[in-house]
């Protein structure tokens, strides 16, 4: 059974004008899915923007108020790495990171009874992730989301809502307006990680 259809002279045109409808619905493909990830990725940065506002007034705010309860202000803190693409929240015991790192291209959020959805992504990590031994450059991609608190998807349309998804429960969706979602992400983030408490470690053996 001869299989070199493309290569055989009488199919020569109709091999060639299948080959150009076939790379031309790839190409069309990842035309509309770069196009996408631009609009996705700029919105995404002009929102890790506002995270990083967002956090100064929060920490602004934390600061002051455990000066008032006889807690030293010194203990809460706020940085950036020199690109501004991880920010550091320090509240006490508790450190938190959050990073654009990793959109690098295209990635659609996978959701169950609806289309996927092409966007951008901050991720919140439970831990500071600008310590050498811990930093989102040297560390594997995967690896991180094992210290996921949540992530923030960025739609490339800024009309269309931007998606919250908490790690503890991954089936639901948290739609909020691009215009708030800076603000309410990071508030959501403060309330996951120290509205709760640790436990002494034990090791019981029978």
């Amino acid at each position: 059974m001869n299989n070199d259809f493309f290569y055989s002279d009488e199919n020569k045109n109709t091999s060639t004008k299948m080959m150009k409808e076939r790379l031309n619905f790839v190409s069309s493909h990842m035309s509309k899915q770069l196009k996408e990830y631009e609009d996705s990725t700029k919105n995404t940065n002009f929102i890790f923007g506002e995270l990083i506002k967002a956090t100064e007034e929060v920490v602004a705010f934390l600061k002051e108020d455990f000066e008032h309860r006889g807690i030293s202000p010194n203990l809460v803190s706020f940085s950036t790495d020199a690109d501004k693409s991880i920010a550091i929240l320090g509240i006490l015991w508790y450190s938190i990171s959050f990073t654009m790192r990793e959109n690098t291209k295209p990635q659609a959020l996978y959701r169950q009874n609806h289309p996927p959805l092409f966007c951008g992504r901050i991720l919140a990590l439970n831990g500071d992730f600008q310590k050498a031994s811990i930093d989102l450059t040297d560390i594997e991609y995967p690896d991180i989301l094992a210290c996921e608190i949540a992530s923030l998807y960025i739609p490339a349309d800024k009309q269309t809502p931007a998606i919250m998804k908490l790690a503890r429960s991954k089936d639901t969706e948290y739609n909020i307006n691009q215009q708030y979602c800076a603000k309410e992400f990071v508030l959501k983030i403060i309330e996951v990680v120290c509205g709760g408490g640790f436990y002494h470690e034990e090791n019981y053996k029978e």
